[in-house]
């Protein structure tokens, strides 16, 4: 009887690796947790609405101020020389229909300009000055809301996942029923809003950098073309 009871013993013992391997290759095959993106935005709460709408408005200015600014630094490169060769033989008037006709913050800088033809040089630059600020001001139009959402989104994400913490650590408070897997999953939920906003934020600033430096690359060429015109009319008339 003992040595029956030392055979069976052996035979379990003996089992028991093979055993662990299959529970080892169970586990090995069973399919990992998986986060999926959208399902992580849905979790993070009401506060992902406003981030939305933060998001979808910086797209749109991004994209409406990239297009505009993009078409007022286009200008034919046969147009100043065109320009001067008008002026230089005194036909005033095709100049400043070919100014008229050409679309971009630069032509309407240059027609004013011709439009001051006969009067002093100060008074032309001052003029053609005050139009260039204002086509700036227009190429510069609602760039401020893609600084402010690169601002307040981050803000918003952090508010989303403070208010989150308070809420998880008061579930914490009132029950004992708690784990660390439980706790884990409301802090990781409760980041989605912080991360979001943070995207936001940094997204919105570098497209808000980024137009600001295509503006400047206007400005350039506005100043240049404005420089070249007054060699132009500094120029003896043929």
């Amino acid at each position: 009887m003992l040595l029956g009871f030392i055979t069976l013993l052996q035979d379990s013992l003996s089992s028991l690796p093979a055993d662990s391997a299959a529970l080892a290759a169970g586990a090995a095959g069973a399919p990992a947790p998986e986060i999926h993106l959208i399902d992580m935005l849905m979790k993070g709460g009401v506060l992902m609405i406003p981030l939305g709408i933060l998001s979808l408005i910086a797209v749109y200015v991004f994209v409406e101020r990239a297009i505009t600014i993009s078409k007022a630094g286009r200008l034919p490169d046969n147009f100043m020389p065109m320009i001067r060769d008008q002026i230089t033989t005194g036909n005033m008037q095709s100049a400043r229909s070919l100014a008229k006709n050409t679309y971009g913050p630069i032509a309407r800088m240059i027609e004013k300009g011709i439009q001051r033809i006969g009067k002093p040089i100060e008074n032309i630059e001052k003029s053609m000055e005050n139009v260039g600020k204002l086509e700036i001001y227009r190429m510069e139009k609602n760039l401020v809301i893609l600084s402010i959402i690169a601002g307040i989104a981050p803000m918003f994400g952090f508010l989303g996942t403070i208010a989150g913490m308070i809420q998880t650590f008061f579930n914490i408070s009132i029950t004992s029923d708690i784990t660390l897997g439980t706790i884990a999953g409301g802090i990781y939920v409760k980041m989605i809003t912080s991360a979001s906003g943070l995207i936001i934020g940094i997204v919105a600033f570098i497209g808000y950098s980024y137009l600001n430096a295509q503006i400047d690359k206007v400005v350039n060429k506005m100043e240049g073309a404005s420089a070249e015109f007054i060699d132009i009319l500094q120029e003896p008339t043929r």
